[in-house]
């Protein structure tokens, strides 16, 4: 960047920040991005937190929005990466047998018996629309979808499962076990509308396009973006931890600044009494506690197909995992929590040396909480895979409190900075068309607090930055499909 004047300044390198940089980067403005750690990736990073040749995910690890993104498509982003993507996208080990989700929808129907037709009608219908189901889940909902007909039919299976419905549909263990598995994924209670829709999303990107993961880790999407990013002339600024926008201000002028943040540094200017209250009623959800292994070898499954699944999701029936999440959103931490496990070197033997692998999982626990976790994973590892303790070369625990110091975009330990229910889908963390801008003459919020919400797909911080560049620049970034 040399001389020229910053243009636009981005907070933080999550994946949502970075799409924000390089957005305005090729849009041919001078851009510094800035970080707070000494590395980039926010919660793409990767990391031997273990032993040695060991790399862990510090975060996310398993992409099904990523692959599906249109920013990242739009930008060749995958050229930069050696993508792998599983036969089978998740498993969902059960006392007697498996729910197995492969990304072959007729060999998952299969599979799961008398209830395969149900699990066919419910995502058949969005799997064949899955452009249209991620236009509707990919923007914020205070718009017309491109595809309404994929809009209804998401609805309509949300309220389904969203209710006291939800069991109307199956008739055995296994397939509201496997669908619940997924469910969690949104850290709510349940049965919820919400977290039905995540579910159902995940689900049909389970058996459309799969659920990839990069091959040495969830740092290769960060790296990549990194590199356009200063292919098209940005400057990247680590060490760099932000207090305040007046701080910013004086350091780094710009006259676009885009948070990939919370909310809470946004208290740190003046706002008007509206936009704070509205502040003041964002809520976050519950936090994360999470546990690495460094293993001798492949998990001992008692089901070996198991073993195949580079995702795992653990916690039992359908009614086990919803009186677990259940007692987590009112505070109380359950006795058998679900578990959301990865074992990215099933597939991706760089991930270990030799023979080992390592192993990722966390489980959901009131928000702050300072409850190191290593003894519920094991056991609830242990209740499926006999003899996993005695394969554990190393662990390393980090708690719900420990995580929110480690990143304050985390609060409690939220790692998607803001709770997922309906109201925060359209009030994240305002209502507005435009929920992106503040109140701050050029200052613009594109993290997950903002639509449309968590994932790692980008979109956050490439609608903030195009409502930036027309508003501040006059400059139109074209639409993407």
């Amino acid at each position: 960047m040399n001389d020229r004047e910053t243009d636009v300044t981005v907070v933080g390198s999550g994946p949502n920040g970075l799409a924000a940089a390089v957005t305005a980067a090729r849009a041919g403005l001078a851009v510094r991005l800035v970080e707070a750690a000494p590395t980039l990736g926010g919660g793409m990073r990767t990391t031997e937190s273990t032993l040695p040749g060991f790399r862990h995910d510090v975060c996310s690890a398993v992409h099904p929005a990523a692959f599906a993104s249109p920013f990242f498509r739009s930008i060749g982003l995958f050229d930069r990466l050696d993508w792998i993507t599983p036969e089978l996208s998740y498993a969902h080990p059960l006392a007697r047998g498996a729910g197995l989700a492969w990304r072959d929808l007729d060999r998952t129907v299969d599979g799961l018996g008398r209830d395969g037709g149900a699990w066919r009608r419910l995502v058949e219908p969005l799997v064949r629309r899955i452009d249209g189901v991620v236009d509707v889940t990919g923007h914020q909902l205070l718009r017309w979808p491109h595809d309404p007909i994929a809009a209804l039919r998401l609805g309509v299976r949300a309220f389904e499962q969203g209710t006291g419905l939800w069991n109307a549909r199956f008739r055995d263990e296994v397939a509201p076990a496997l669908f619940t598995g997924v469910v969690a994924h949104a850290a709510g209670r349940m049965p919820g509308f919400t977290s039905a829709g995540v579910g159902l999303l995940l689900a049909a990107h389970g058996h459309a396009g799969g659920w990839g993961y990069p091959v040495g880790g969830s740092q290769a999407i960060a790296d990549a973006l990194v590199a356009d990013l200063v292919e098209h002339g940005g400057a990247v600024e680590t060490d760099a931890l932000v207090t305040s926008l007046a701080e910013l201000a004086d350091r780094s002028p710009s006259r676009v600044t885009l948070l990939d943040t919370s909310p809470e540094l946004l208290r740190t200017a003046p706002l008007p009494p509206r936009y704070l209250r509205s502040l003041d009623r964002y809520r976050y959800g519950s936090g994360v506690a999470k546990v690495d292994f460094a293993v001798a070898g492949p998990v001992p499954w008692a089901n070996p197909e198991v073993g195949l699944a580079p995702t795992v999701h653990l916690g039992g029936s359908r009614a086990e995992i919803a009186a677990a999440e259940n007692l987590v959103a009112t505070g109380r931490m359950p006795e058998h929590p679900y578990v959301l496990l990865t074992q990215p070197g099933v597939l991706d033997p760089s991930r270990a040396p030799g023979a080992a692998q390592t192993v990722w999982a966390y489980l959901h626990v009131p928000a702050g909480s300072t409850l190191h976790a290593t003894e519920l994973v094991t056991a609830a590892i242990e209740r499926f895979a006999p003899g996993f303790r005695d394969s554990v070369l190393a662990s390393a625990s980090t708690s719900a409190a420990e995580l929110a110091a480690y990143n304050p975009n985390y609060p409690g330990g939220d790692i998607y900075s803001g709770a997922i229910t309906l109201s925060q889908l359209v009030r994240r963390p305002v209502v507005s068309t435009a929920p992106w801008r503040t109140p701050l003459p050029g200052v613009y919020l594109c993290s997950s607090a903002t639509p449309p919400g968590p994932a790692v797909h980008g979109m956050n911080g490439w609608f903030a930055a195009r409502l930036a560049l027309r508003e501040r620049f006059g400059i139109e970034v074209p639409e993407i499909a």
